[in-house]
């Protein structure tokens, strides 16, 4: 399943980035016992969509591997019929128990099953639920769709289902549909025959591999699709008739990926036909169902002519990214959910290796080193967990897929590539796929392939990154005669924790060398010193080590003065996330961490000045604490980087990707904190004709233009964004225009913003952010908050099971001690399903805020009064 829903680079420099859901671990294991195993599936499944509900006839062929008298398997919100077994020759009826808690049905029987082959057969109905979950009804204002989404526990709520992992079988599915409508499923269809109701028709689809319950996919409706053909496969990317317009940039997109995914993995795709579809109502970003993938319109959809680059980027991304799930996840899955890194964090380190050979005037290396440096400040905080956690019942499962399955998980695969070499690399992933094919893997499997190999300790390595919280901070000291002492120890953004000594980790590092290569070495918990390279010393060569870095001040002046000339983007980038970092743990000041963004500041990447001023944006809204800094700060960023806008110029059709994002960066800081009036002034003119008509803009400014002119628009333009939003049929328009309606800072605004938050007329896949938004913006914080707790019956009823974890986890914004105590009132007495943990962090960050303005206001002060000097 894709990564947490997150906006775009600019929008997230306005908004704050999306923290992901983590939810509360029950109490009690919920597996289900090993006597039994299944083999086959076969299953007709009827929906209504107009009563939202479906009936089911199933069978199961299992392997009895013991006598038993009873056959337990997993069922939510189903009503059993009939159930009935036949083994060893003999037909019993079942007698159902169901534990609603536990989320299992029991199947008792009069007589023992002897060991051996059986057939269940099961007779049930079900509900279309509005929760984005199971089998599932999404709408669109002409009609209902049944859809399904089953990662990971939810595949129980459409069949009863052994719904664990490593429990693959095969399937042959039917589906039985009104006459007007198709239906899709994970293989092609092999037959397609009117009845057996009046006016329905049954598509049976041919028999698919061996599988996990999770990756089954049944999409009934009026879908179209555009189509292609990539080595052998069929190829269809498919909307609801109203979008399938902007389907072909998709098509264009499978059809790289997976030509390089063959060619990469040396192993094919192992299915006939892949599609794609775009749901109206999709809770997360995508899902890989086998040879089914499913997505949220705007992480599919798109018109290449108007599209801005971050959306171009990011359709690509999760394209790729549920693609690689294809072989790592579908084709070979974890063993169980604490391993859910094995899937997610090889479809993130996939997905950018992909779209960086398809697209490298996008720089996907940069956006990588950002995307790590972030990543590393998630994994700074205390409560943090290791990629492999225990994870038992659905709610510690679904705790899983978070910054750490993805992000870090992907960092240090990236970190382990980078040591072993390319080729290397590709060759032990090769043979661990190879090896488990239709089956199922454990981590040990996997650092145990690269181990043999490249015969180097990837499993030291991986092991020490995998099971342990936290992350290395490598202390270094002066460089002399080939060596440098090195310290590590595990660093927290506080810097009120002491760190555990005993955690220790072995890591590759890889130092600089004079010729602009890297020199590998490898530090064991044992060691003190490493040999290094003469020439300037940067411990982090191309900027993918997972760990974080300290120098002596004399080091990192140096690099400091030559940091435009001696260092890559993503050095540069990594020196500055590891600047910042030592700013939150208050081993620098805030004004060190300012001198290095003017150093900076001419930079000619786009993406090494969106990573300085991403924490620029937390020095604004955290560290700055009255109107008088604030202005301060915004004057010194005029003075700053309105030069370095106005060197750009206009734009033309002929500059760089890179070029027009380096415009925008610029013009979002401008505009955004730096309050130029000339640049509000220009974003309100830029943002009108790019609502006009969005190809005479470049989409990238345009879509940074309408974020400042919200910010400080009229009623005229949020009615006017309302309208967008109401009647587009570009996903794109559509969710940028609901987005910004919670970007106005009128209250009478807000108020309207909130209003039509929980009005209904915003799908309850979006509800919550629209929520969530305004608690990040410190002049609509306390307003919402306000609301909130004013309106909660009207905000509880717009949030699924899932999406109450990110409205809670916003309030994460607040920085003093009582707004966090009043956050800690109101949700214990207003609890929210699945949020436990994420209301642990946002408490954390809370403090986190306090700590960090408390430790560094006096610093800014200081720094901002010489800077007002000069």
């Amino acid at each position: 399943m894709i990564r947490c829903i997150l906006p775009s680079a600019r929008a997230a420099f306005a908004i704050g980035a999306t923290i992901c859901l983590l939810v509360a671990p029950a109490v009690h294991a919920q597996r289900l016992p090993d006597t039994v195993l299944p083999e086959h599936y076969t299953l007709a499944l009827t929906p209504d969509l107009k009563t939202a509900t479906f009936s089911g006839i199933e069978s199961i062929d299992v392997s009895v591997k013991e006598p038993v008298n009873s056959i337990t398997l997993n069922s939510a919100e189903i009503a059993f019929q009939s159930v009935i077994v036949n083994a060893g020759g003999k037909e019993q009826k079942a007698a159902v128990s169901l534990d609603a808690e536990k989320e299992q049905a029991t199947f008792t029987f009069p007589d023992k099953l002897p060991t051996g082959k059986a057939i269940l057969s099961i007779a049930y109905t079900g509900i279309l639920n509005n929760e984005l979950r199971g089998f599932y009804l999404s709408k669109t204002e002409r009609r209902n769709y049944a859809v399904t989404q089953f990662e990971p526990t939810d595949a129980r709520r459409a069949y009863p289902s052994f719904d664990e992992p490593a429990l693959k079988a095969t399937y042959d599915v039917s589906l039985v549909v009104d006459a007007n409508d198709t239906a899709i499923s994970n293989s092609p269809v092999a037959t397609d025959t009117p009845g057996p109701i009046v006016g329905k028709h049954t598509l049976k689809f041919l028999t698919t591999p061996r599988m996990s319950t999770y990756l089954a996919a049944f999409l009934v409706g009026d879908f179209q699709c555009s189509t292609g053909e990539q080595d052998g496969v069929a190829i269809r990317v498919c909307a609801t008739p109203d979008k399938v317009a902007l389907t072909p940039y998709g098509v264009e997109v499978t059809k790289y990926v997976l030509h390089y995914y063959n060619t990469y993995f040396g192993i094919p795709y192992p299915l006939k036909k892949l599609d794609l579809i775009g749901l109206p109502d999709f809770e997360a970003g995508a899902m890989e169902n086998f040879g089914a993938i499913t997505y949220r319109e705007t992480d599919l959809l798109l018109d290449a002519k108007t599209a801005s680059a971050d959306a171009k980027k990011e359709v690509a991304l999760v394209i790729a990214h549920e693609m690689a799930h294809q072989w790592f996840g579908d084709l070979v899955t974890m063993q169980w959910w604490d391993n859910i890194w094995l899937n997610e964090g090889f479809a993130t380190w996939m997905e950018n290796k992909a779209v960086a050979t398809m697209h490298p005037e996008w720089n996907i290396e940069e956006s990588v080193a950002t995307e790590e440096s972030s990543t590393l400040n998630l994994d700074a905080q205390p409560t943090i967990r290791a990629i492999r956690a225990k994870a038992d019942t659905p709610d510690e499962i679904n705790q899983m897929f978070d910054g750490i399955a993805y992000g870090k998980a992907s960092d240090v695969l990236l970190t382990v590539e980078n040591y072993l070499g390319a080729e290397t690399f590709r060759k032990g992933v090769h043979n661990y796929l190879a090896a488990h094919l239709y089956s199922n893997a454990t981590a040990e499997d996997f650092w145990g392939a690269q181990t043999a190999n490249s015969h180097k300790p990837i499993d030291k390595i991986m092991e020490s990154l995998v099971a342990q919280p936290g992350e290395p901070l490598l202390t270094f000291g002066q460089p002399a005669h080939g060596k440098v002492s090195v310290e590590q120890r595990r660093f927290f953004l506080s810097p009120a924790i002491e760190p555990d000594t005993t955690h220790k980790w072995t890591l590759p590092v890889c130092f600089k060398t004079a010729s602009g290569s890297q020199d590998c070495r490898l530090l064991t918990p044992k060691d003190s010193s490493l040999k290094s390279p003469e020439g300037l010393f940067f411990a982090n060569a191309g900027g993918k080590g997972y760990y974080r870095t300290a120098y002596p001040a004399s080091v990192y002046a140096a690099l400091v003065a030559k940091v435009e000339t001696g260092l890559a983007p993503t050095e540069r980038i990594s020196l500055i996330g590891d600047e910042w970092a030592q700013v939150r743990a208050n081993k620098a000041s805030v004004g060190a961490y300012l001198d290095l963004v003017t150093a900076i500041k001419a930079d000619s990447s786009a993406e090494v000045l969106r990573s300085a001023l991403n924490n620029v944006n937390t020095v604004a809204t955290k560290i700055a604490a009255t109107p008088e800094e604030k202005n301060a700060l915004a004057a010194w960023l005029r003075s700053t980087f309105a030069p370095e806008y106005a060197k750009l110029g206009l734009a033309t059709a002929n500059d760089s990707a890179n070029t027009r994002d380096l415009r925008a960066e610029l013009f979002a800081v401008l505009g955004y904190y730096g309050n130029d009036p000339g640049v509000i002034a220009q974003s309100s003119q830029i943002a009108d004709g790019y609502l006009a008509d969005p190809g005479s803009v470049d989409p990238t400014l345009g879509q940074t233009a309408l974020y400042i002119a919200a910010r400080h628009g009229d009623v005229a333009l949020f009615d006017r964004l309302q309208k967008i939003f109401e009647t587009s049929t570009d996903p794109e328009l559509q969710s940028t225009a609901l987005r910004l309606l919670a970007e106005f800072q009128d209250p009478a605004l807000v108020q309207r913003a909130l209003d039509y938050a929980v009005s209904g007329k915003v799908r309850n896949q979006d509800a919550a952010f629209q929520l969530a938004r305004p608690l990040q913006s410190d002049q609509t914080r306390d307003q919402t908050w306000q609301y909130i707790q004013n309106n909660w019956d009207k905000v509880q009823a717009q949030l699924t099971t899932n999406t109450g974890g990110r409205l809670v986890g916003a309030t994460g914004s607040f920085c003093s001690e009582a707004s966090r105590d009043d956050v800690q009132k109101f949700f214990s007495s207003h609890k929210v399903a699945a949020s436990g943990s994420v209301l642990t962090r946002a408490i954390g960050s809370i403090n986190g805020c306090v700590e960090l303005r408390s430790l560094q206001e006096p610093n800014l002060k200081q720094w901002l009064a010489a800077q007002s000097k000069q």
